[in-house]
């Protein structure tokens, strides 16, 4: 069977090979074979691909920046959870992870990231990884995996109901809708050009997208479809995990801001990110992502998410919490 290593050392399957992976039974016949000419999904061959420095040590190198210069949360959480799964048996999958951002990511140099081996038990086993630039570290993961297990104790909370993805417009074709509008604000029109001229290696769909760009206050909630650009394919069910935790992180926690767009934002950065995987998914398949803050307050805020299947099952679940400090109006000040 052909087949490439990526991610890190992940076995990945050629385009158009077929390969089993833990629990990839489980998942409905969406598996096409990559259309031709379609590139391997960058979020694989390049953003969560480590070099092996030594046992238990990678370094991970920058794809995607974004315009504060700051390392992409995402980026460093999935690479962490690549090297915590480098250090695990290839029968045991992700269930949990939980990360705590410690220092801003500088984007001009690699990231060391150091695996401990902390337990290894019959079921479950427990890696902790720090991710570490001018040796410090800028992020302290505990990653969790488990042999899989039959359970008759199930349930989950319904998908919401929405529009499928092919109905629905992607992010930079609304973008060029919003940008043909001669009203638009320039601030807003340059603030829309620097977004597209980014390579987001991420593709997303927004549900309810408002007609025309405004900053207008709603309901600290958003959905919108989301996979990883290009193929990844059947492969090893740790790969796509990695990579929905690179994808988790990507508008999250903007949710918490939906109702308080009047205020200019200074600064918003994560402190803390947890992920659990419940079932087997495709991160290069849509995936309806369901975001919601329940609360803000403390210059903090706090989002929940839900990444469902397209056929209704509940593959992820999120949580993150954040700094997100505004100007104040000079009446709001306490100066």
């Amino acid at each position: 069977m052909a087949a490439s290593t990526s991610a890190g050392g992940f076995r990945v399957p050629a385009a158009g090979a077929g390969a089993e992976s833990p629990g990839s039974g489980d998942l409905p016949e969406w598996d096409e074979p990559a259309p031709p000419g379609d590139l391997r999904s960058v979020l694989v061959t390049s953003v969560l691909s480590l070099e092996p420095l030594d046992l238990d040590l990678f370094r991970g190198r920058h794809y995607w920046v974004p315009v504060t210069r700051r390392l992409f949360g995402g980026q460093i959480v999935g690479q962490a959870l690549v090297a915590a799964a480098k250090a695990v048996s290839e029968d045991v999958h992700a269930h949990s992870l939980h990360c705590y951002f410690v220092r801003a990511g500088d984007p001009t140099v690699p990231v060391l990231y150091q695996v401990e081996r902390t337990r290894t038990g019959k079921s479950f086993s427990v890696r902790s990884v720090k991710a570490i630039q001018h040796g410090k570290p800028i992020l302290i993961c505990q990653a969790s995996f488990q042999q899989t297990q039959e359970s008759p104790v199930q349930h989950q909370f319904t998908m919401p109901t929405v529009p499928p993805p092919e109905e629905l417009l992607t992010q930079e074709e609304l973008i060029q809708k919003y940008l043909q509008d001669p009203n638009l604000v320039e601030k807003y029109r340059l603030g829309l050009n620097k977004i597209l001229a980014q390579e987001v290696p991420i593709e997303i769909k927004p549900v309810n997208p408002p007609k025309i760009l405004c900053q207008l206050s709603q309901e600290p909630k958003q959905l919108f479809w989301v996979r990883a650009r290009g193929y990844i394919g059947e492969c090893d069910m740790k790969l796509h995990c990695c990579v929905a935790a690179y994808i988790s992180d990507y508008a999250f926690l903007g949710t918490a801001l939906l109702p308080h767009r009047q205020h200019p934002v200074k600064f918003m950065v994560s402190l803390d990110h947890s992920m659990w995987f419940h079932a087997p998914f495709r991160a290069d398949h849509w995936m309806l992502y369901e975001c919601e803050s329940p609360w803000a307050g403390g210059c903090r805020g706090l989002v929940h998410g839900r990444l469902w299947r397209r056929d209704g099952v509940l593959a992820v679940t999120c949580a993150q919490e954040g700094v997100i400090r505004v100007k104040q109006s000079p009446a709001e000040s306490k100066l």
